[in-house]
């Protein structure tokens, strides 16, 4: 894919789910994933009991349409703090960058971080912000950190599968995007660019 197309279906995988050219450290954000399958969510974060219902009825569904509002449902379940100031302080953020006064959105997610370092979804919206602005090597640490919170977060898979196939790592990418459609087998996307990075890999191969 082209490096452009890239850049925007990461940007929108962050928008919509929530929310390097170089990487400090290339096996960070894979090991972060890998390791962090049997975690236990954070104290802030929503209960085990509503996420697994939630994820075993997306890996059920095939239909596009409702498997979207689950994963609308998902992405929503993430967002509940269980903190009154968590959420004021995300309502500021999101607010601040629906006008584009992006550093003040990321003084208000840098709050929400310190609060509450358990809460993956403060990560997830800092990291759509650093992306924004263009600060992927920051976008991506804040991506490992929502993964080592909880895996099975699908904005951060999406934008980690983007981010490795921008970089060149068409294998990584591919395997994070399997790990995706583990969680969400009907998203026709994630689908279609699994298979144009087999092609390209099976290509490269020959």
């Amino acid at each position: 894919m082209p490096a452009m197309r890239i850049s925007m279906l990461l940007i929108s995988a962050l928008l919509v789910c929530g929310l390097r050219p170089a990487f400090a450290d290339d096996a960070m954000p894979i090991a972060s994933a890998a390791t962090a399958i049997d975690k236990p969510l954070g104290p802030l974060a929503p209960t085990d009991d509503q996420l697994d219902v939630l994820f075993a009825k997306l890996k059920k569904e095939r239909a596009p349409e409702s498997s979207r509002a689950i994963s609308d449902q998902i992405r929503e379940t993430f967002a509940l703090s269980g903190s009154a100031t968590v959420d004021m302080l995300m309502y500021n953020a999101s607010k601040a960058a629906s006008e584009k006064r992006y550093g003040a959105a990321l003084d208000f997610l840098d709050q929400v971080t310190l609060l509450a370092p358990d809460f993956a979804e403060g990560w997830n919206q800092r990291a759509t912000i650093h992306t924004v602005r263009g600060n992927l090597p920051k976008a991506m640490s804040d991506i490992a950190r929502v993964l080592a919170l909880e895996p099975r977060h699908l904005g951060a898979l999406s934008a980690l599968a983007a981010m490795m196939a921008e970089s060149g790592r068409d294998a990584q990418a591919l395997k994070t995007l399997d790990t995706y459609l583990g969680y969400y087998p009907a998203d026709r996307d994630a689908q279609k660019q699994a298979l144009d990075l087999m092609h390209k890999l099976a290509g490269q191969k020959t």
